[in-house]
Protein backbone atom coordinates (compact mmCIF):
# COMPACT_ATOMS: atom_id res chain seq x y z
CA UNK A 1 0.00 0.00 0.00
CA UNK A 2 1.42 3.47 -0.75
CA UNK A 3 1.70 6.02 1.66
CA UNK A 4 -0.15 8.87 1.00
CA UNK A 5 -0.93 12.32 2.43
CA UNK A 6 -4.37 12.62 4.32
CA UNK A 7 -6.15 14.86 2.62
CA UNK A 8 -9.68 13.79 2.19
CA UNK A 9 -10.92 12.36 6.00
CA UNK A 10 -13.55 15.41 7.23
CA UNK A 11 -12.97 16.99 10.96
CA UNK A 12 -16.23 15.59 12.08
CA UNK A 13 -15.18 12.20 10.65
CA UNK A 14 -12.05 12.53 12.28
CA UNK A 15 -13.15 13.36 15.76
CA UNK A 16 -16.14 10.81 15.65
CA UNK A 17 -13.79 8.15 14.55
CA UNK A 18 -11.26 8.46 17.23
CA UNK A 19 -13.92 9.39 20.21
CA UNK A 20 -14.27 5.76 21.72
CA UNK A 21 -12.85 6.25 25.33
CA UNK A 22 -11.08 2.98 27.69
CA UNK A 23 -9.98 2.22 30.95
CA UNK A 24 -8.06 5.19 32.74
CA UNK A 25 -4.56 4.82 32.73
CA UNK A 26 -4.34 2.75 29.66
CA UNK A 27 -2.35 2.58 26.86
CA UNK A 28 -3.10 1.33 23.42
CA UNK A 29 -0.55 0.73 20.13
CA UNK A 30 -1.79 -0.61 17.00
CA UNK A 31 -1.48 -0.47 12.78
CA UNK A 32 -4.19 0.46 10.51
CA UNK A 33 -5.15 1.12 7.49
CA UNK A 34 -7.73 3.94 5.99
CA UNK A 35 -9.27 4.73 2.80
CA UNK A 36 -11.55 7.77 1.61
CA UNK A 37 -13.08 8.77 -1.24
CA UNK A 38 -12.27 12.04 -2.36
CA UNK A 39 -15.28 14.84 -3.71
CA UNK A 40 -12.45 17.18 -5.51
CA UNK A 41 -12.40 16.64 -9.29
CA UNK A 42 -9.53 14.61 -10.73
CA UNK A 43 -8.40 13.18 -7.19
CA UNK A 44 -7.65 9.62 -6.81
CA UNK A 45 -9.42 7.70 -3.68
CA UNK A 46 -5.95 7.97 -1.16
CA UNK A 47 -5.16 4.67 0.86
CA UNK A 48 -2.54 5.42 3.47
CA UNK A 49 -1.47 3.37 7.10
CA UNK A 50 -2.49 5.21 10.21
CA UNK A 51 -0.06 4.36 13.60
CA UNK A 52 -2.42 3.92 16.44
CA UNK A 53 -0.88 5.88 19.83
CA UNK A 54 -3.89 6.16 22.20
CA UNK A 55 -3.63 7.02 25.88
CA UNK A 56 -6.83 7.14 28.26
CA UNK A 57 -6.50 8.98 31.66
CA UNK A 58 -8.61 10.12 34.38
CA UNK A 59 -8.77 14.02 33.01
CA UNK A 60 -6.63 13.71 29.39
CA UNK A 61 -6.76 11.57 26.38
CA UNK A 62 -4.92 11.13 23.39
CA UNK A 63 -5.79 9.25 20.48
CA UNK A 64 -3.56 9.56 17.09
CA UNK A 65 -4.62 12.75 15.69
CA UNK A 66 -6.77 13.62 18.46
CA UNK A 67 -6.48 15.30 22.12
CA UNK A 68 -9.11 16.41 24.90
CA UNK A 69 -9.45 16.91 28.58
CA UNK A 70 -12.52 16.09 30.79
CA UNK A 71 -14.46 18.68 32.24
CA UNK A 72 -17.00 16.43 33.53
CA UNK A 73 -17.39 12.20 33.06
CA UNK A 74 -18.74 9.71 34.74
CA UNK A 75 -20.54 6.37 33.57
CA UNK A 76 -23.29 8.30 31.44
CA UNK A 77 -21.91 11.74 30.25
CA UNK A 78 -18.36 13.01 28.91
CA UNK A 79 -17.97 16.67 28.59
CA UNK A 80 -14.63 17.37 26.72
CA UNK A 81 -12.17 20.13 25.57
CA UNK A 82 -10.82 18.91 22.46
CA UNK A 83 -8.24 19.94 19.80
CA UNK A 84 -7.22 17.84 16.49
CA UNK A 85 -5.46 17.78 13.38
CA UNK A 86 -7.93 18.28 10.38
CA UNK A 87 -6.14 17.21 7.74
CA UNK A 88 -8.77 17.79 5.12
CA UNK A 89 -6.88 20.06 2.12
CA UNK A 90 -6.61 20.27 -1.64
CA UNK A 91 -3.17 20.35 -3.45
CA UNK A 92 -3.76 21.81 -7.03
CA UNK A 93 -0.84 19.50 -8.45
CA UNK A 94 -2.95 16.18 -7.03
CA UNK A 95 -5.40 16.80 -9.35
CA UNK A 96 -5.70 15.12 -13.11
CA UNK A 97 -7.95 17.84 -13.84
CA UNK A 98 -6.03 21.19 -15.73
CA UNK A 99 -8.29 23.60 -14.50
CA UNK A 100 -8.37 22.48 -10.86
CA UNK A 101 -4.40 23.17 -11.45
CA UNK A 102 -5.14 26.36 -11.39
CA UNK A 103 -6.76 26.99 -8.39
CA UNK A 104 -5.18 27.86 -5.00
CA UNK A 105 -3.88 25.76 -2.47
CA UNK A 106 -6.20 24.88 0.61
CA UNK A 107 -4.80 23.60 3.88
CA UNK A 108 -5.26 21.36 6.91
CA UNK A 109 -5.82 22.86 10.25
CA UNK A 110 -5.80 22.95 13.68
CA UNK A 111 -9.61 22.37 14.97
CA UNK A 112 -10.40 22.83 18.23
CA UNK A 113 -13.77 22.93 20.73
CA UNK A 114 -16.30 20.77 22.76
CA UNK A 115 -17.36 17.32 22.35
CA UNK A 116 -20.33 15.58 24.55
CA UNK A 117 -21.65 12.15 24.83
CA UNK A 118 -24.83 10.95 26.27
CA UNK A 119 -25.31 6.81 27.11
CA UNK A 120 -28.34 5.24 27.89
CA UNK A 121 -29.93 1.57 27.34
CA UNK A 122 -31.77 3.10 24.50
CA UNK A 123 -28.31 4.18 22.52
CA UNK A 124 -25.89 7.20 22.73
CA UNK A 125 -26.15 10.61 21.54
CA UNK A 126 -22.92 12.03 20.53
CA UNK A 127 -22.02 15.58 19.67
CA UNK A 128 -19.41 18.33 18.72
CA UNK A 129 -18.25 21.52 17.66
CA UNK A 130 -14.97 22.63 16.88
CA UNK A 131 -13.34 25.78 14.98
CA UNK A 132 -10.46 26.65 12.97
CA UNK A 133 -7.91 27.96 15.41
CA UNK A 134 -5.10 29.04 12.48
CA UNK A 135 -7.31 31.16 10.65
CA UNK A 136 -6.99 29.57 7.32
CA UNK A 137 -10.81 28.59 7.20
CA UNK A 138 -12.04 31.05 9.75
CA UNK A 139 -14.67 28.30 9.67
CA UNK A 140 -16.59 25.84 11.82
CA UNK A 141 -18.04 22.04 11.89
CA UNK A 142 -20.65 20.71 14.01
CA UNK A 143 -21.64 16.72 14.24
CA UNK A 144 -24.76 14.79 15.94
CA UNK A 145 -24.80 11.63 16.49
CA UNK A 146 -27.01 8.90 17.72
CA UNK A 147 -25.64 5.11 18.13
CA UNK A 148 -26.58 1.73 19.13
CA UNK A 149 -23.86 -1.05 20.31
CA UNK A 150 -24.61 -4.80 19.76
CA UNK A 151 -22.63 -6.42 22.22
CA UNK A 152 -21.25 -10.41 22.72
CA UNK A 153 -18.85 -11.73 24.79
CA UNK A 154 -15.67 -10.55 23.02
CA UNK A 155 -17.33 -8.70 20.32
CA UNK A 156 -19.39 -5.14 19.70
CA UNK A 157 -20.97 -3.83 16.85
CA UNK A 158 -22.18 -0.04 16.71
CA UNK A 159 -24.20 1.28 13.71
CA UNK A 160 -25.25 4.75 13.41
CA UNK A 161 -26.49 8.10 11.96
CA UNK A 162 -25.86 11.75 12.12
CA UNK A 163 -25.17 15.09 10.64
CA UNK A 164 -22.53 17.52 10.09
CA UNK A 165 -22.73 21.22 9.78
CA UNK A 166 -19.81 22.77 7.79
CA UNK A 167 -20.26 26.46 8.17
CA UNK A 168 -20.32 29.10 5.24
CA UNK A 169 -17.17 30.08 6.11
CA UNK A 170 -15.55 26.46 5.75
CA UNK A 171 -17.12 25.92 2.75
CA UNK A 172 -16.01 28.97 0.82
CA UNK A 173 -12.45 27.84 2.05
CA UNK A 174 -12.86 24.25 1.23
CA UNK A 175 -15.10 24.71 -2.00
CA UNK A 176 -15.28 28.01 -3.10
CA UNK A 177 -13.59 29.84 -6.37
CA UNK A 178 -12.67 33.46 -6.06
CA UNK A 179 -12.73 35.63 -9.22
CA UNK A 180 -9.42 35.59 -9.46
CA UNK A 181 -9.30 31.53 -9.42
CA UNK A 182 -12.15 31.88 -12.12
CA UNK A 183 -10.00 33.85 -14.34
CA UNK A 184 -7.42 31.78 -14.41
CA UNK A 185 -8.90 28.37 -14.18
CA UNK A 186 -11.89 28.97 -16.52
CA UNK A 187 -14.27 27.62 -14.17
CA UNK A 188 -17.31 29.64 -12.82
CA UNK A 189 -16.81 31.44 -9.36
CA UNK A 190 -18.57 30.16 -6.80
CA UNK A 191 -19.53 31.47 -2.84
CA UNK A 192 -21.51 28.41 -0.87
CA UNK A 193 -23.31 29.00 2.07
CA UNK A 194 -23.19 26.81 5.62
CA UNK A 195 -24.65 23.19 4.95
CA UNK A 196 -26.02 19.93 6.52
CA UNK A 197 -24.52 16.28 5.46
CA UNK A 198 -26.35 13.42 7.04
CA UNK A 199 -24.02 10.22 7.16
CA UNK A 200 -24.41 6.45 8.10
CA UNK A 201 -22.03 5.09 10.56
CA UNK A 202 -20.61 1.11 11.30
CA UNK A 203 -18.01 0.32 13.78
CA UNK A 204 -17.18 -3.23 14.81
CA UNK A 205 -14.71 -4.68 17.13
CA UNK A 206 -13.47 -7.87 17.86
CA UNK A 207 -11.14 -9.15 21.16
CA UNK A 208 -8.96 -11.96 20.34
CA UNK A 209 -7.54 -11.77 23.94
CA UNK A 210 -8.13 -9.26 26.88
CA UNK A 211 -5.19 -7.23 25.25
CA UNK A 212 -5.23 -7.57 21.00
CA UNK A 213 -8.01 -5.79 19.45
CA UNK A 214 -9.33 -5.80 15.91
CA UNK A 215 -11.83 -2.84 14.82
CA UNK A 216 -13.37 -1.71 11.71
CA UNK A 217 -15.30 2.00 10.92
CA UNK A 218 -17.15 3.03 8.02
CA UNK A 219 -19.17 6.06 7.50
CA UNK A 220 -21.21 7.37 4.49
CA UNK A 221 -21.69 10.96 3.92
CA UNK A 222 -24.28 12.10 1.34
CA UNK A 223 -22.79 15.60 0.73
CA UNK A 224 -25.22 18.70 0.79
CA UNK A 225 -25.77 20.59 -2.66
CA UNK A 226 -24.04 23.75 -0.98
CA UNK A 227 -20.69 20.74 -1.56
CA UNK A 228 -22.00 19.44 -4.66
CA UNK A 229 -22.75 22.80 -6.55
CA UNK A 230 -19.10 23.81 -6.72
CA UNK A 231 -17.39 23.36 -10.15
CA UNK A 232 -14.19 21.69 -7.24
CA UNK A 233 -16.71 18.75 -6.73
CA UNK A 234 -17.36 15.99 -8.66
CA UNK A 235 -19.01 13.68 -6.60
CA UNK A 236 -22.22 13.42 -4.49
CA UNK A 237 -20.87 11.45 -1.48
CA UNK A 238 -17.41 11.00 0.57
CA UNK A 239 -16.85 9.04 4.01
CA UNK A 240 -13.97 6.73 5.17
CA UNK A 241 -13.10 2.75 6.17
CA UNK A 242 -10.73 2.55 8.60
CA UNK A 243 -9.54 -0.94 10.26
CA UNK A 244 -6.90 -2.33 11.98
CA UNK A 245 -5.32 -4.13 15.08
CA UNK A 246 -4.83 -2.72 18.29
CA UNK A 247 -2.51 -3.80 21.30
CA UNK A 248 -3.96 -2.42 25.28
CA UNK A 249 -1.79 -2.18 28.23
Amino acid sequence: MKALPIKALPVAALLALLSQSAQADSWSLGASALVSPDPYRGYDTKFFPVPIINYEGDSFYFRSLMAGYYLWKDQQNQLSLVAGYNPFGFKPSDSDDEQMKRLDKRRGTLMAGVAFSHQEQWGTLRTSLTGDTLNNSNGMVGDLAYLYTFKGDNWALVPGLGLTWNSANQNKYYYGISGAESRRSGLDSYQPGDSFNPYLELSARYNFTPQWQAFFTGRYIRLATEVTDSPMVDKSYTGVVWTGITYNF
